[in-house]
C-alpha cells in the first residue's frame, strides 16, 4: 500500500487507502467498509491505525470550516492546531494549552491522550466539549460534555467512529515568553519539584539521564503573569537559543523563540514551530505516565538504569499534566508527570529497552502514551469495561477494531 508514519518505521496494514473531501463521503465509506480506520497527520509509532483486511481514510482533505463561538472554536477533525491557530488568536481568542507539536491533528491528539506541560493544565483532550463521529452503519452522531458516557467518547483510540468535527472550550488570548535555564541539579528536582513546576505556565525538564545535571528547563509564562528571576535553583539562564537534544548537538533553529522575547501563545507553547520538521525528525517515541506523588521516585529509578536508556536516546523531556475524568486517558484519576524519551531511529534496540524501562516504571503504575512504542500492557483504567461496553454498542460488528485494540483494550 505503500502508506508510512510519520517517523517511517511502521507501514499501515489496509487494502486501500481513501480520501474523502466531505463529511458525507467519510459515511459513505464507513457504511461500505468491512474494516476501517482514520489517518490524521500519522503521528504515532505504532500500529494503532492498522486496518488489515479493510479501508483507511486520509482525513487531510477534508473540508469541514473552522467555526469561533462564544467560548468554542469547531474544527474539523482532521485539522492541525497549527492550521487554526492563529485565527483563533487573531479573534481574541485561545486554546488553554497546546502539545510540543504544533504539526498534530485535534482528533487524533485527543483520541490517544496527547497532552502539552503545565502542573495545572490538563491533556488536549480536556478541551472537547461536543465530538461528531461516523459510527459503523455509517450514522453521523454528536455527543456533548453533558452526555453520560461522554469521558468515554473523547479517548476513543479508534475504537468508537471517525471523527468529523470537535468543538473545544477557548480562553482569552494570552502572550507567552519562553525562558530557558541550564543545569539543574538532580537533587533540586527530588527537593524542589513542586516549586520547579509552579514556575511558569508550563515547564518541561529535558535530560540525557547520564550527565551530573538536568541539560534544560524550559519554562513557558504567561505574560500578564510573569515573574523575573535570576536562576532556577541552581540552573542558569542559558545564553542563547536551545534544542531540547541540545547536549546531542542539535541547534534551536526549528524551535519556538526563547530568551524572553514575548509573543502570541501559539507561537510559544509548542517547542517547535509548524514551518519546520518538528522535534529531531529522525527518531522513536515512547511516554510513560506516573502518578504526581510519585514523581521524584520515578525519575530516580530510570537514574539507576541510565547505562541501559542513554545508548539509544537522544533526549527525554519531564512534564507535569493535571488530572482528568476521560475513562482512557492516561491522567485519568489524578495528577500525572510524563517521562518521554526520544529514541534514535534503531527499532530493534530500543525494544529491548523498553521491558527493562517499563519494570522500573511498573510499582508506580505508570501507564504508556497510546500512539507510542510500549511493550507490555498499557496499565490500569479503572473504566476500561465500560468503555468495551462503549465501543460494543456503536461498533457491534467491530468494524473498527484491529490487533493493537484486541491486544491491549478488548483482550483478545
Amino acid at each position: 500500500m505503500g502508506e508510512q508514519n510519520w517517523a517511517g518505521n511502521h507501514a499501515y496494514r489496509a487494502d486501500s487507502v481513501l480520501t474523502p473531501h466531505a463529511v458525507e463521503e467519510v459515511q459513505e465509506a464507513v457504511a461500505t467498509a468491512s474494516h476501517v480506520k482514520a489517518l490524521g497527520s500519522r503521528h504515532c509509532f505504532n500500529d494503532i491505525a492498522d486496518t488489515p483486511g479493510g479501508v483507511l481514510l486520509d482525513l487531510h482533505a477534508l473540508d469541514v470550516p473552522v467555526e469561533i463561538g462564544d467560548g468554542t472554536v469547531t474544527v474539523g477533525g482532521s485539522a492541525r492546531y497549527g492550521d487554526f491557530a492563529g485565527q483563533l488568536h487573531a479573534a481574541g481568542f485561545a486554546l488553554p494549552n497546546l502539545a510540543s507539536l504544533p504539526h498534530i491533528t485535534v482528533a487524533g491528539s485527543v483520541a490517544t491522550g496527547t497532552h502539552g506541560s503545565g502542573r495545572r493544565q490538563p491533556g488536549l483532550a480536556s478541551a472537547v466539549s461536543a465530538i461528531e463521529l461516523v459510527t459503523a452503519n455509517g450514522e453521523l452522531r454528536t455527543f456533548t460534555r453533558g452526555h453520560a458516557e461522554f469521558p468515554g467518547l473523547v479517548v476513543g483510540l479508534g475504537a468508537l467512529g471517525v471523527v468529523t468535527r470537535l468543538t473545544l472550550d477557548v480562553v482569552p488570548a494570552f502572550d507567552v515568553r519562553q525562558d530557558v535555564f541550564d543545569g539543574l541539579p538532580w537533587e533540586a528536582v527530588s527537593e524542589h519539584f513542586d516549586e520547579i513546576e509552579d514556575a511558569g505556565y508550563s515547564v518541561s525538564l529535558f535530560t540525557n539521564w547520564v550527565n551530573d545535571t538536568i541539560d534544560q528547563v524550559w519554562v513557558k509564562s504567561r505574560v500578564d503573569a510573569f515573574t523575573e528571576r535570576a536562576g532556577l535553583f541552581g540552573a542558569v539562564p542559558a545564553d542563547g537559543p536551545r534544542h531540547p537534544a541540545h547536549a546531542a548537538g542539535i541547534p534551536a533553529g526549528n524551535c519556538t523563540p526563547q530568551q524572553g522575547v514575548p509573543g502570541p501563545w501559539h507561537e510559544r507553547l509548542p517547542h517547535f514551530a509548524l514551518a519546520f520538521t518538528p522535534s529531531v525528525g529522525d527518531e522513536l517515541q515512547s511516554e510513560y505516565f506516573v502518578p504526581y506523588g510519585d514523581a521524584a521516585a520515578a525519575i530516580a529509578a530510570v537514574r539507576e538504569i541510565a547505562d541501559v536508556v542513554a545508548p539509544v536516546l537522544l533526549v527525554s523531556e519531564i512534564r507535569a499534566i493535571a488530572g482528568d475524568d476521560l475513562w482512557l486517558s492516561p491522567c485519568h484519576g489524578g495528577d500525572r508527570v510524563a517521562l518521554h524519551f526520544t529514541w534514535q531511529p534503531r527499532q530493534p534496540e530500543v525494544e529491548a529497552v523498553l521491558p527493562v524501562l517499563e519494570e522500573r516504571l511498573a510499582p508506580f503504575g505508570a501507564r504508556p502514551h497510546w500512539g507510542k512504542l510500549f511493550h507490555g500492557r498499557p496499565g490500569n483504567y479503572p473504566r476500561l469495561a465500560g468503555f468495551r461496553t462503549l465501543a460494543e454498542e456503536l461498533d457491534p460488528t467491530g468494524k473498527f477494531r484491529n490487533p493493537f485494540l484486541n491486544r491491549h483494550v478488548f483482550g483478545g
